[in-house]
């Protein structure tokens, strides 16, 4: 009998049979790949909101001809995984093959490719696994074809990780959730969708989820706190509903009072246990480059909400362009959001996470950031007020030519408004005040053409303690004044006043310009109280001290402002040969703009309305072109008169309509009188006068300080 070898060689993909004697065989044995697996973990048992989401992934499913690869990212904690499985288990019987779930581990020990794909395999029916990887994949698509199933990877950390995963089959759909977004996959046809932290409402649905409604409606203000502090945070919010599960007497007034400090916020989320905000955090950052791990920890202590790149170079002391690759790796990790080009802000919790990591150079980052603002906002200044004396040593190196345009310097300024704002809060924070009175000084350019008054008063207040404190009376006495223009503008006038006798007495000989903007402030002041002759007189005094002092610009803006009060007091002829003086000693185009302007209503009550709208047309033009919507509003106002006495009602309600629009969502008290005017028109008041009192005629608002 021959000898026969019960030995197998080689690999197999299925059933191996051995006997040492085979008369009739019958293999009973389907072909691996036909068990129906159902991996995926449990749906949420709390979910609410993502309403948008689950929409745009039932509409890419209901259209999409081909596989769909969706990538779901967003910070850790934020909801990814309870999103995606949310949408697998509502739509499972899509999927009869069943549904393979993975966790790639990405912030713990990462699985490779290999080893899960020898997982998929088996849950397939594979009994001998290909050993390579290779192989693998190739078993695995085999087994996938012309097939339907879902598979979540959860917890991606690349493309790379992924795409040896991705099945055959049309009729598949793979989900990835990852806190990078995996930009990559959009090369295989991926979708993606970005999960945002919870709008309140949903914050505080969620809790009442968890710690029942009743309980909730007890404290619903401190309900609405609470979801606040969690940031939207899915996971912060759990932890606390579930805290407060566990302790019923425990209100919800003290949970807000444990968190409400910031240095204890993320230690309060924290249930002690394998959950919790501060571990979820610390896994992205422990898996940062140390270039980028320090971006992450000084960026941190921006002192505004938003930031570009050149504040964050300045903060590290970087290169530029290696700060924009860091900062792309950071959005690309979810630990940074891209809000604008080239323009980022931290998530709430993750600015407190990143804080917790302690870095000796962040005092030192926090003052070069400040310095970074001030620079800029001193040639911002000196590009939209050209020729105007600042006290700031910066500005006698300022290079105005870098802003293309007064607007475009103007608007820089307002963009980067708040920053300015808290950069100057973060000097006066940490002994600063030479950098405090230095940036008020360079704001000044913004609130004089478009106002911010909250943002004018506490800048300035604090500016004059900081001057103060530096022994500089010149900036002192020039902050001053320009605080006394925004207490005026506001009807604070018994402050305003205080503000400029303290600049007269500061001011004396030696500061001619301090002393004369006083006089000029003074002179107005009266003039809105209707002591025309008082103001006349202080007025006359402002033009004597600059004429002693030759300087030009300041006669010409002090001379405007006589014109502008003789007009107030009927005396016509005096006024228009003041502001036509005024306007050709002056070369800045909105300073001549508003002397022009002036000069319109001098003659419009001269019974001249068509030169009137001719010199309010061409002062409408210039004032456009310089980028100051307030002083477009006061032009458009005027012309709105100019229409009236024509008895051109209908022009007369779109003039005060765009003057109305100029003011936006900023508050002027001037807003109001146009609102009266357009009122008076829709009333169908013919017998109205374009007159109005003096205190409430356009410009009363200082546009022009020196």
């Amino acid at each position: 009998m021959a000898r026969v070898e019960n030995t197998v060689s080689g690999t197999s993909y299925g059933n191996v049979v051995q006997a040492g004697s085979i008369g009739t065989v019958h293999v009973h044995s389907g072909s691996p790949g036909n068990l129906v697996p159902h991996q995926l973990p449990p749906a949420p048992r709390l979910f609410v909101s993502r309403a948008d989401e689950l929409t745009e992934l039932d509409r890419w499913h209901e259209r999409e001809d081909q596989q769909l690869l969706v990538v779901v990212s967003g910070p850790g904690g934020v909801g990814k995984t309870s999103l995606a499985l949310r949408w697998l288990h509502d739509t499972r019987d899509q999927f009869p093959d069943g549904q393979l779930y993975v966790d790639l581990g990405a912030h713990a020990e990462a699985a490779q490719p290999d080893d899960v794909l020898e997982w998929f395999l088996g849950a397939l029916g594979v009994e001998v696994v290909p050993p390579h990887l290779s192989q693998r994949q190739a078993l695995f698509r085999s087994l996938t074809a012309d097939r339907s199933f879902a598979i979540l990877l959860d917890n991606a950390a690349s493309a790379a990780q992924v795409r040896p995963l991705l099945p055959a089959s049309a009729s598949c759909v793979v989900v990835v959730t990852s806190r990078w977004r995996l930009s990559p996959l959009g090369m295989d046809g991926a979708r993606f969708i970005e999960v945002d932290p919870m709008n309140l409402r949903d914050s505080v649905e969620l809790l009442e989820r968890v710690v029942g409604e009743p309980r909730l409606a007890v404290e619903a203000e401190a309900a609405r706190e609470l979801a606040r502090l969690c940031g939207g945070m899915p996971i912060a919010l759990g932890v606390i509903g579930a805290r407060l599960s566990r302790r019923p007497r425990r209100t919800l007034a003290k949970e807000v009072d444990e968190l409400s400090a910031e240095n204890h916020r993320l230690a309060g989320l924290d249930l002690g246990e394998s959950v919790s905000v501060s571990a979820v955090l610390d896994l992205s950052y422990v898996d940062l480059p140390p270039r980028q791990a320090r971006l992450y920890r000084l960026s941190s202590w921006h002192p505004g909400a938003s930031f570009g790149v050149g504040a964050v170079a300045a903060m590290l002391a970087d290169d530029l362009g290696e700060i924009e690759d860091d900062l792309d790796d950071l959005v690309e990790k979810n630990l940074l959001i891209e809000v604008g080009d080239d323009r980022f802000r931290f998530h709430d919790l993750l600015r407190l996470h990143a804080r917790e990591q302690d870095d000796a150079e962040r005092e030192d980052a926090v003052q070069r950031v400040v310095e970074f603002y001030l620079d800029k906002a001193v040639v911002a200044a000196a590009a939209a007020i050209p020729g105007r004396p600042c006290v700031g040593p910066r500005f006698k190196t300022a290079d105005a030519d870098v802003f293309g345009s007064r607007a475009e310097a103007l608007d820089w300024l307002d963009r980067e408004r708040d920053n300015l704002v808290q950069a100057l809060r973060a000097a006066d924070g940490h002994g600063r005040p030479d950098l405090v009175w230095q940036l008020a000084e360079a704001m000044f350019a913004l609130f004089q053409r478009r106002h911010h008054y909250s943002d004018w008063l506490f800048t300035h207040e604090l500016a004059v303690r900081a001057a103060r404190s530096c022994g500089e009376p010149i900036a002192e006495a020039r902050l001053r004044n320009q605080l006394a223009v925004a207490l005026r503008n506001l009807g604070r006038l018994d402050e305003a006043t205080a503000q400029v006798r303290a600049v007269l007495e500061l001011a004396g000989d030696h500061d001619p310009g301090s002393r004369a903007t006083a006089l000029t402030v003074l002179g107005t002041t009266y003039r809105l109280q209707g002591e025309f002759d008082v103001a006349l007189r202080y007025l006359r005094e402002s033009v004597d001290v600059e004429t002693i002092h030759r300087r030009p610009r300041g006669i010409a803006l002090a001379r405007r402002r006589v014109g502008e009060l003789l007009v107030e007091m009927g005396r016509l002829d005096e006024a228009v040969t003041e502001l036509e003086e005024s306007e050709t000693l002056l070369d800045n185009v909105i300073d001549k703009a508003r002397a022009r302007m002036f000069r319109s209503r001098a003659v419009l009550h001269l019974g001249r309305p068509d030169e009137a709208a001719r010199l309010a047309d061409s002062a409408l033009a210039d004032v456009r072109d310089a980028g100051s919507p307030l002083h477009v509003a006061d032009v458009f106002e005027l012309m709105g008169e100019i229409a009236e006495r024509r008895s051109e009602l209908v022009h007369a309600r779109d003039h005060y309509g765009s003057a109305l629009a100029c003011y936006g969502e900023s508050f002027d008290p001037s807003a109001d009188r146009v609102r009266d005017r357009l009122a008076a028109l829709d009333r169908h008041d013919d017998e109205r006068t374009p007159d109005v009192p003096p205190q409430q005629r356009p410009g009363d608002r200082e546009r022009g300080l020196r």
